[in-house]
């Protein structure tokens, strides 16, 4: 019986006309900017979002934090979630390798901030403070959908009090299929409006875009510039990169268009799972579920995973479940944990 991983949308495979695409790509040393199939996904990547430049980075973590590091130097401090990535899952690193500090803010239930909250955080010019540089937001943020209005909002009030503004869009593509999906518009074309509300923005393609490995840092050539240099002294300079950019480069062009495929399994999973006694589960914007363990099911989870382990379904949590929909989940896989969650609560 085949897995149904619902762990995170990182574990898909490439597809065959992925594999066949690394196979045929043109292959240089990126480290001499001479891996033409890295300088094509570069351009594509810039000119989708509407920048001047773009670097191509093993991680969407060495991203933000090349991102961080080339807006901020030390002493300096970024506005940035409770939730967010970039803050809360890796490690530290603007605060350990950049001496940048993090100032988080509590997200409301939408995922934004209160404009009022950034205005608050942002220190006077004085020697007592650190000087506040950047704001940082996330979307979409745990699988939710900032609205554009907010982004909007927030990312104006930055440039208004002279802050530079970074968007970690590990799934940027996500959110723009969504947002599109609400607007009716077209989602390369929201990705790009998103994006322009930033400074800077990382992009992932090993999430829901399919691609095996690799992220890219998107900005003005003088960021871009200055993230470089960061690239070379976190390790991230990679030789004959073109393998993976040519992955990267086909999800661009084959995968984005089908998130909805991932957005409307979310839902079907979600909606299968409605009504289970001592589980809240809460209604997905994009391809992210969560379920809530409650009252005396909360001391049940370690149990319930493993149930659904012998099953050959996979998901991560521990009072709050989550499940994520992917290219390499179907109909079939969801429904198959939808029924072995509701028999192990007996519903």
């Amino acid at each position: 019986m085949a897995t149904v991983d619902l762990r995170s949308d990182t574990v898909t495979q490439p597809t065959p006309a992925m594999r066949a695409a690394m196979m045929a790509a043109p292959l240089g040393d990126d480290v001499f900017a001479a891996d033409p199939s890295v300088n094509a996904l570069q351009q594509k990547i810039a000119d989708l979002l509407g920048f001047e430049a773009a670097l191509f980075l093993p991680t969407g973590t060495q991203s933000n934090l090349c991102g961080i590091l080339a807006h901020c130097q030390r002493g300096d401090e970024y506005i940035v979630g409770q939730q967010a990535h970039c803050y809360r899952w890796e490690g530290g690193g603007a605060a350990v390798f950049g001496s940048v500090q993090p100032q988080p803010l509590e997200h409301l239930a939408d995922g934004s901030f209160r404009l009022s909250d950034i205005e608050a955080a942002i220190k006077p010019d004085d020697a007592h403070f650190a000087r506040t540089r950047l704001l940082a937001l996330e979307n979409t943020l745990g699988g939710k959908l900032l609205p554009f209005a907010q982004v909007q909002a927030a990312t104006q009030l930055a440039a208004d009090k002279g802050l530079a503004r970074h968007l970690d869009g590990a799934r940027l593509f996500n959110a723009a299929v969504a947002q599109a999906a609400a607007c009716g518009g077209a989602a390369r074309a929201e990705a790009r409006r998103i994006a322009q509300c930033f400074d800077s923005v990382s992009v992932c393609f090993s999430k829901g875009l399919g691609a095996p490995v690799g992220s890219a840092l998107c900005g003005s050539r003088a960021f871009i510039a200055r993230a470089h240099r960061i690239r070379k002294m976190a390790g991230g300079g990679m030789r004959q990169a073109g393998l993976l950019a040519a992955a990267a480069s086909h999800a661009l062009e084959h995968h984005v268009d089908r998130l909805a495929e991932d957005h409307a399994l979310a839902r079907r999973l979600a909606d299968g799972l409605a009504g289970v006694a001592g589980l809240k589960v809460e209604p997905p914007q994009t391809n992210i579920v969560f379920a809530d363990l409650e009252d005396d099911a909360r001391d049940r989870s370690a149990e319930l995973l493993a149930h659904l382990q012998s099953q050959g379904i996979l998901a991560t949590g521990l009072y709050r479940l989550r499940f994520v929909t992917h290219l390499d989940v179907d109909a079939a896989g969801v429904d198959r944990a939808v029924a072995a969650i509701r028999r192990f609560f007996g519903a």
